[in-house]
């Protein structure tokens, strides 16, 4: 069986601002051409298919299309909601879907009830909000970790009686590398689930985290097909091609427009010919000059017409006090540097806890949305 495991398409996402829609639907070219030259028998989405709960109509239109040329090409579909999807809206259709070969799977509960593809099980384990599912599954904690260690041993129960099986989820697997376009997860400050979760599987198709990763011969991170932050530069985007029980390829996807990140005098980057093959990038560049140009964003999109991001770091200059980090960072620990700030000390540790407790309910609600 070869199996195309792709994930977080976040449909209607933009980088600072500018739309990527034309270069999403160009990567839905790219997999109905593969599932057809590569004769794929089942494409795997691994959740995030929308970047929000409630995504633009043209993000819907191009899911939509997605679906009916992926099944049109041959291939059955099999995908799970994440975390940036609402699981009640993705799930619309699904059971008329199901009669036609796509199978979208979002209830919790029915990770353990697989859907059959020859021989061959898939379990389709969506974003796992712990706070949801805890009092039901009857969790010993309320923690990632708990959720899923419920959901795969309900899962490994049922495998036991098929020939093969195949695991979708929608985590954050301890030693993978986040970028900064993920949305944190964290329940009690820890956002990670253990690798050995997943022990005893033939493949598992991770979605969540944005750039490919390999856990293990078995355990995969598709990552997402474009780039959505500037920490992505550099990082070779695609899916990957299971044919079970043998090999494992990484079929690169096509790239419509890189990202990239620059650094220097504004004169040198305007006039080197060392920087012409960023000229077509995307960039965020980071200016050195000891006193700060004028009109520099306008100087620079004369040669570098897709700059999007500007930033100042004058040579020779005492080292600033620069602003935290945000993009990136979990939402609690920003919420809590923001209280340090205005307040001139640290919440008090039951503060805390009410912090993190009101950013968990409102990710909850919105999971529910």
């Amino acid at each position: 069986m070869r199996i195309l495991h792709t994930s977080d398409w976040h449909l209607g996402r933009s980088l600072h601002r500018e739309s990527l829609l034309a270069a999403q639907a160009a990567f839905v070219d790219h997999l109905v051409e593969t599932v057809r030259a590569e004769r794929v028998d089942v494409v795997a989405i691994a959740g995030d298919v929308y970047d929000r709960a409630l995504p633009s109509v043209d993000a819907v239109a191009l899911l939509d299309d997605a679906l009916a040329r992926l099944r049109g090409s041959g291939a059955r579909v099999v995908l799970i909601s994440g975390n940036h999807d609402s699981a009640l809206r993705l799930r619309f259709g699904s059971a008329l879907f199901e009669t036609a070969g796509v199978h979208v799977r979002t209830r919790p509960g029915q990770a353990w009830e697989p859907v059959m593809v020859g021989d061959v099980a898939f379990y389709c384990i969506p974003y796992l909000e712990p706070e949801l599912v805890r009092a039901g599954w009857e969790l010993p904690d309320r923690s990632h970790t708990a959720a899923l260690t419920h959901a795969m041993t309900r899962v490994r129960a049922d495998a036991a009686r098929h020939r093969a099986c195949v695991v979708l989820s929608h985590c954050f697997v301890t030693g993978g590398q986040a970028s900064d376009s993920e949305r944190d997860i964290s329940v009690g400050g820890v956002a990670h689930v253990p690798l050995p979760v997943f022990d005893g599987v033939g493949y598992v198709a991770l979605g969540h985290l944005h750039g490919r990763q390999r856990m293990s011969e078995t355990v995969r991170y598709s990552g997402s097909p474009l780039a959505y932050s500037f920490s992505e530069a550099g990082q070779v985007k695609g899916c990957w091609l299971v044919t079970l029980g043998e090999e494992t390829e990484f079929v690169p996807a096509p790239v419509p427009r890189p990202v990239a990140t620059l650094k220097g005098r504004l004169d040198d980057l305007l006039t080197s010919p060392r920087h012409a093959r960023l000229e077509d990038h995307w960039l965020h560049v980071t200016l050195t000059d000891a006193v700060r140009p004028k009109a520099a964003m306008e100087r620079l999109r004369s040669r570098f017409p897709h700059t999007l991001g500007l930033a100042f770091e004058p040579e020779g200059a005492a080292p600033a006090v620069r602003p935290a980090r945000l993009s990136g960072r979990p939402e609690a620990e920003v919420a809590l540097d923001f209280v340090r700030e205005v307040r001139g000390e640290p919440a008090a540790p039951e503060e805390e806890t009410l912090l993190r407790q009101a950013i968990e309910a409102s990710r909850v609600k919105e999971t529910m949305a």
